[in-house]
């Protein structure tokens, strides 16, 4: 089989969340998985791709793309890592920038990357059995193969694949735009027209052979108004063709076994270890060194969505009531910073606020923390719950989407038996988010039966492994 994917991030090479993160890790699974497959990604060549991974790369050529009125130059670069073919797609006008989204542009930027995608089959002749594209900055790469292509024998054949990661974002510009910034006649405005406006995902939902979400449990809840934010009714119109399929995480970047940025490496067999982490944090942040005291960990973007509202309402309250120490880890809205840093500067000896972003600082808190603290309101797939037990620190989760599908509730069974991999609550409650955080803490107390709970959790598999297989065969299915 032949596959290519098209993603506007891809970890190490530029990224920004939870979608470089997949397409970071995604790609070689489904090599290790099926090493027979021609796996190849294509994505922007971003001004932010460090020297290194250039040094690597292999000019293949340029060539013109059509988009609209406009002919517009592209070269192609590949790098060859962990069996698969990165391609990346160079354009300095639309790529050479401090970041990669938020430009005024954007729609213009990835409508140009989707048609250059395309194009560039025919310019290295490879032509896969399926394109699989994720999120809206490449949904038109399904739109214009079907729309454009489909007339041209090579092309003819390709089965579509699309990932929505997050349906919050979904590319809705002013019908406006539809001829001259994305190159679509007007008489193709149906679909990609949704509530008065283009909708790019809209567009690629329509078109694909399969739509898929990054959990099960989210793929129910965009059926729904109360998550889909609008597009709810084009999904129930497709629903036959929607399918979840939880993410997984990179075992080998985390992996407290070997991870050099931690002070001390461990195993869920050398739990004790883990200690040494804590200790290391403790003294970075300022912290009373004490092993007695649990650490709870919160590291998120810093938005309401992540359930940040209903940590505001109790987190004081419980701070000040009870031995704890906390550590929050990220960068976000106003409201939100200003409260962490007021936690920090009044409880100096229990709270510290590192209000950066640092990928490296982030495993160190993993291996440090006791309890994580992931109460979102709503969550795609999260990555972090399961980066946490990875690391052995036992995830207070809402169960919502991924973390639903990835969490159970602790509990012991009638032979005494550690059941579930976390502490979680049902509705969006700050009092029952409270109620589990009591939990956990009591069950520190008896540190025979938490380090118990903590080994299970670090024996949770959420690896790519089985992720990659559910792929494969829906592929498959597709061929």
């Amino acid at each position: 089989m032949k596959l290519l994917l098209v993603g506007s991030e891809v970890m190490p090479f530029a990224a920004t969340g939870g979608l470089g993160d997949v397409l970071g890790s995604l790609p070689a699974a489904l090599k290790t998985t099926s090493p027979d497959d021609d796996i190849r990604l294509v994505m922007p060549l971003y001004s932010t791709v460090s020297k290194e991974y250039r040094e690597k790369m292999t000019f293949i050529k340029s060539f013109e793309v059509e988009l609209g009125w406009r002919r517009i130059y592209c070269g192609v670069y590949s790098l060859e890592k962990d069996g698969v073919t990165y391609y990346f797609l160079d354009n300095e006008y639309y790529f050479k920038r401090d970041a990669l989204y938020g430009s005024f542009d954007d729609g213009e930027r990835y409508a140009f990357f989707c048609a250059a995608s395309l194009r560039m089959m025919y310019e290295v002749d490879f032509y896969p059995d399926i394109l699989h594209a994720h999120d809206w900055q490449s949904a038109l790469a399904v739109v214009y193969l079907n729309l454009k292509y489909r007339g041209i024998k090579e092309y003819q054949n390709i089965k579509t694949v699309f990932t929505i990661h997050n349906i919050q974002y979904q590319g809705q510009y002013d019908m406006s735009l539809l001829t001259d910034i994305f190159g679509i006649n007007s008489c193709d405005t149906g679909y990609l027209e949704y509530e008065g406006c283009i909708n790019l995902m809209k567009g690629a939902i329509h078109f694909a052979d399969y739509v898929t979400t990054v959990s099960p449990t989210y793929a129910n809840e965009i059926m729904t108004p109360a998550y889909a934010h609008g597009l709810d009714h084009m999904l129930r119109c497709y629903q036959g063709k929607v399918r979840g399929i939880l993410n997984g995480i990179d075992y080998d970047y985390y992996n407290p076994k070997e991870d050099k940025d931690i002070v001390s490496n461990y195993t869920w067999r050398s739990y004790g270890k883990k200690a040494a982490n804590k200790t290391a944090l403790q003294e970075y942040c300022n912290l009373p060194v004490r092993e007695d005291v649990p650490v709870y960990a919160i590291i998120s973007r810093l938005a309401s969505h992540k359930g940040l509202d209903l940590i505001k309402h109790i987190m004081e309250d419980f701070i000040a009531k009870n031995d704890v120490q906390l550590v929050i880890l990220g960068k976000g809205e106003y409201d939100y910073e200003c409260y962490f840093n007021y936690l920090a500067s009044k409880y100096k000896d229990k709270v510290s606020a590192l209000l950066v972003y640092d990928r490296s600082l982030s495993k160190r808190i993993y291996a440090a923390a006791d309890v994580f603290l992931m109460p979102s309101k709503s969550e795609p797939c999260g990555l972090s719950q399961m980066i946490a037990s990875r690391y052995g620190a036992v995830p207070v989760t809402r169960e919502t989407g991924g973390l639903y599908d990835s969490i159970k509730g602790y509990y012991i069974d009638e032979k005494g038996k550690v059941c579930g991999n976390g502490f979680t609550f049902a509705n969006y409650d700050a009092y029952e988010l409270s109620d589990r955080m009591y939990a956990a803490l009591e069950l520190y107390r008896d540190k025979e039966a938490w380090q118990n709970l903590a080994c299970k959790v670090m024996r949770e598999d959420f690896s790519w492994e089985r992720s990659a297989k559910t792929y494969l065969e829906m592929y498959s299915t597709l061929v």
